[in-house]
């Protein structure tokens, strides 16, 4: 395709994309062709978890120098990759986990980062004892990571004796684990319900520094897809290496069940979840998603949460044509998606898990857009632990209780659109 086709084609592609844009990310609409028809609707309304869970959290060493960000510069774009990367912070990296990826010499996916090693700095938070002395460690966003080690410090586990189940967490495009007390609370609430939350600072905008928040950027993601593609491609890559840096650490060692790791993805996280389960990833975008590869399969990923899940757009979506990049995948995903959301529509999420072979459910939370909705913080938690809890735990009463649930009382308007499928 010469240069002016593929401006023209661009051009056209737009057009078509805006016009997607007045009807995608509306509301749930019917659920005839998504559940059996002999299916009886949920009607059960469950009382919200209580939040925080019963342990107290601490989390690993972080620590950096914020006297090293530029005057014109903030802390953020360190975390998120912008110009720089969290490495360029840190004041005690021997102590910090740092996990490393080699691309695999795959140019289709991962473009001109195939071959080269990079570095994901992760954090786990975990459940600690009431009593950890271990101070809170300030963040220049307000934010803290609560009872931070520093140095060699060990993990103070709640039980020492105790094998705890693992949650994979991968934040949504262009944020990170620390970004926000949005995140924070959700590693913090996870690790106070007993799992250790294990969360790579992606830094996405070392790869591709595109804004996917509105359709009108779409002619730059065509034109960088190589990029776009390699961003979304190592992913998964950094959550199985960041799984194996402490699944493998002696602190760690004897103090994780590792035939119990789940994970809970953000937007594009929800996507990362979905690839390390095998799915096919659109590598192109000039024939509209009709092709795509599988990324990775990493099998110790036994259940996944996704909020505001991203499945892409009705004109790019994420898993290939018509997202059949998903078909066959069986990992047991919950999803929750906003009806006003433009970024990651409701109706791509349909459409992809309606393809899974697996357990699934989908709630969707009446007029919220893209981000955390902070008046649906209660609804959020609750489905996303129940899911876990009956998926990843083998809670049976769980499962029975999911399969009766319509919804969480108080906070947002929720709804479950796809019906709990797991017993």
């Amino acid at each position: 395709m010469n240069g002016l086709s593929r401006r023209l084609f661009l051009v056209v592609l737009l057009g078509i994309a805006i016009m997607f844009a007045g009807c995608s990310g509306g509301g749930g609409g019917g659920n005839d062709d998504i559940n059996p028809p002999d299916a009886t609707a949920p009607t059960d309304v469950v009382q919200p978890w209580s939040l925080p869970g019963p342990y107290a959290v601490a989390c690993t060493n972080v620590a950096q120098d914020f006297n090293r960000v530029a005057a014109d510069e903030d802390v953020t774009s360190y975390w998120e990759g912008t110009g720089h990367y969290v490495t360029d912070l840190l004041t005690d990296p021997a102590n910090t986990l740092i996990a490393r990826v080699t691309a695999p010499l795959d140019t289709e996916l991962y473009g001109s980062f195939a071959g080269e090693e990079v570095e994901f700095v992760v954090i786990a938070c975990y459940p600690t004892t009431a009593d950890n002395a271990y101070p809170n460690y300030p963040l220049p966003t307000g934010d803290v990571v609560p009872h931070m080690q520093t140095g060699s410090d060990p993990p103070l586990f709640a039980d020492a004796s105790a094998r705890y189940p693992v949650i994979a967490f991968s934040h949504g495009f262009g944020n990170s684990p620390i970004d926000s007390s949005a995140y924070i609370t959700a590693l913090s609430v996870f690790a106070s319900y007993g799992y250790i939350v294990i969360a790579p600072f992606h830094g996405d905008f070392r790869f591709s520094n595109l804004n996917i928040d509105n359709l009108g950027d779409v002619i730059e993601l065509v034109e960088h897809q190589e990029d776009f593609t390699a961003l979304q491609a190592l992913r998964p890559l950094a959550i199985s290496a960041a799984l194996d840096l402490v699944l493998d650490h002696p602190q760690w060692q004897g103090h994780i069940d590792e035939t119990k790791i789940g994970g809970f993805g953000a937007s594009m996280g929800s996507e990362t979840m979905l690839l390390l389960a095998g799915a096919g990833l659109t590598t192109s975008y000039f024939d509209l998603g009709n092709s795509w590869k599988q990324v990775t399969h990493d099998t110790r990923i036994k259940a996944a949460v996704g909020y505001v899940p991203y499945f892409g757009q009705s004109i790019l979506p994420a898993f290939g044509n018509d997202q059949d990049g998903l078909d066959n995948i069986n990992l047991p995903f919950l999803g929750i998606s906003g009806t006003a959301d433009t970024t990651a529509p409701i109706s791509e999420a349909k459409i992809g898990m309606s393809r899974l072979t697996g357990t699934r459910e989908l709630v969707e939370l009446s007029g919220v857009e893209h981000g955390f909705d902070v008046a649906s913080t209660n609804d959020i938690f609750t489905w996303a632990l129940m899911f876990l809890d009956a998926e990843l735990r083998g809670n049976l009463a769980t499962k029975t209780q999911l399969s009766t649930m319509a919804s969480v009382a108080g906070g947002g308007d929720d709804s479950v659109v796809i019906y709990y499928n797991g017993l």
